[in-house]
């Protein structure tokens, strides 16, 4: 099911949303200063093409045991540069070709997705694309910790 959603949101806009966070990690490459975006920016193109099976995940909730007050806020700091600079036009873009699926009842699903991609669009620095099985492993482990870290208070 999820090929054939992949394939039905290539064919119904994905294409030019993908095109879009290419040319975004292009410009990322050349702009020398723009260099830490570039990660980010393939992350996201990754799940632009595929976005069915794939989920944006934050680096803490992958890594907890690496937290780091410091790298936070630079990394708040990427996300504002971002969102000048990138974010707001493929957030854009992303509602643009949602609005468009939705349109039509087979669109919806692909819709949606968008939708979602494009709130990552804004903030996208510190995400990484990973599995929706995996995602859901990384989830459970940091509600387990959380609990018995409760626990132990």
């Amino acid at each position: 099911m999820r090929t054939v959603l992949n394939i039905l949101n290539f064919v119904l806009g994905g294409f030019f949303t993908t095109l879009a966070w290419l040319l975004a990690t292009l410009v990322s490459i050349v702009l020398i200063f723009t260099l830490p975006l570039t990660r980010s920016c393939w992350e996201i193109t990754r799940l632009s093409l595929l976005p069915f099976g794939n989920e944006a995940v934050h680096v803490d909730e992958l890594y907890p045991e690496k937290r780091n007050v410091l790298l936070s806020g630079g990394g708040t700091l990427l996300n504002i540069f971002w969102f000048i600079f990138f974010g707001w036009w493929l957030c854009l873009s992303h509602i643009i070709a949602g609005i468009a699926q939705c349109i039509s009842i087979i669109g919806i699903p692909v819709g949606i997705a968008n939708f979602k991609i494009a709130a990552i669009a804004l903030w996208p620095v510190g995400r990484r694309v990973v599995s929706v099985e995996l995602a859901k492993q990384v989830r459970e482990a940091n509600a387990s910790r959380q609990r018995e870290n409760g626990r132990i208070r």
